[in-house]
């Protein structure tokens, strides 16, 4: 189902993928090896990302708390927005309406 929004889904969808982007780590979402994250071209890490965002956004709906690597996706529900935080440190945001 995914999280309730009110701006376009192809708009946070693109944030949402720059965002676990920054994720150093965000490959271990998938199970992935470092070596195998490195020997993909660009282009297919960039594919890779935007299915995590995907599968955070619908995912976030029936849970508001998602670890990604070393970071943290939170559905803030009152903020109506989504979080990324790495430690306690706010690395960015995506807003949802």
């Amino acid at each position: 189902m995914g999280v309730k929004h009110g701006r376009e889904y192809e708009l946070i969808l693109k944030e949402l993928t720059d965002a676990v982007g920054r994720i150093p780590d965000s490959y271990l979402f998938f199970e992935m090896e470092e070596e195998e994250w490195e020997r993909l071209e660009s282009a297919e890490r960039a594919e890779v990302q935007e299915a995590l965002a995907e599968d955070l956004f619908y995912a976030l709906g029936e849970e508001s708390v998602i670890t990604v690597g070393s970071g943290v996706i939170i559905h803030d529900r009152n903020r109506y927005r989504i979080d990324i935080l790495i430690g306690e440190e706010e690395l960015t945001f995506v807003s949802l309406v």
